[in-house]
């Protein structure tokens, strides 16, 4: 029943994006507000079919620790693709860091890049390093939040974490607070799985890190942060779905 379901959604999925993205070029001569407001939309609808056939549900929780200017560093753990799509439509219009191939994608790529997305080289090493600074803080100055993923590629719930030293270079350049992330869609919609298993996703945003910490304490207290939260979520879905 499951792999039927995920089937069936993988199914609608694809209708979906095929019925989305062919208009979207048209507001490729439109401002980028139109984009971003299409893309919440667009995830809305990804939401309400998971919710549907795959019974996965989802909760944010911690809205009120994300500063109202926008002035701000999103660091989060990183699973699935759930929390890509979430974090584009429920975040105030967001800039995502992500790695430039994805913008090699026709239509979602396109969409991408009219989102105004920071999009870097990973294996340019400093010089992309350089790049993500510099192009992160306009967005920033125009009180969008930089949102970046520091593992760098998804995990799986319980895989030992490998947090990217390019996280505290972004973070000292810009010299903003960082709202960590925390949330367990691993368990649901896991890395490259076809499967989804039904139950409910939580995406909670913790207190703020404050900026102007040293590098080395920045990244045990994001870590230790995020994992340790990240941890609780999980072990929270399990004790609800009785393991």
């Amino acid at each position: 029943m499951v792999f039927a379901r995920s089937l069936t959604f993988n199914i609608f999925y694809l209708i979906w994006c095929a019925i989305f993205f062919t208009p979207c070029l048209l507001l490729m001569v439109f401002p980028q507000r139109y984009m971003l407001i299409a893309g919440h939309y667009w995830a809305v609808v990804i939401f309400w079919l998971l919710k549907v056939i795959c019974g996965i549900t989802y909760e944010i929780r911690g809205q009120e620790n994300l500063p109202k200017d926008g002035k701000f560093l999103l660091v989060s753990k990183h699973q699935s693709a759930w929390e890509t799509i979430a974090l584009m439509a429920f975040l105030d219009n967001p800039c995502i860091v992500l790695k430039k191939q994805l913008l090699r994608i026709p239509f979602f790529g396109w969409y991408l890049w009219k989102s105004g997305v920071v999009a870097i080289d990973r294996k340019a090493g400093t010089k992309a390093l350089r790049q993500m600074i510099s192009e992160s803080k306009i967005p920033l100055e125009n009180g969008r939040p930089i949102v970046i993923f520091p593992e760098g590629t998804r995990s799986t719930p319980g895989q030992a974490p490998q947090y990217q030293t390019g996280i505290a270079a972004l973070y000292t350049g810009l010299g903003v607070p960082v709202c960590p992330a925390a949330l367990n869609s691993g368990l649901f919609w896991g890395k490259n799985a076809f499967v989804k298993k039904p139950g409910k996703i939580v995406l909670e945003y913790l207190p703020m890190i404050p900026a102007g910490i040293k590098s080395k304490i920045f990244m045990k207290t994001l870590q230790d942060t995020i994992e340790t939260a990240s941890n609780k979520l999980i072990d929270e879905a399990e004790k609800v779905e009785g393991k």
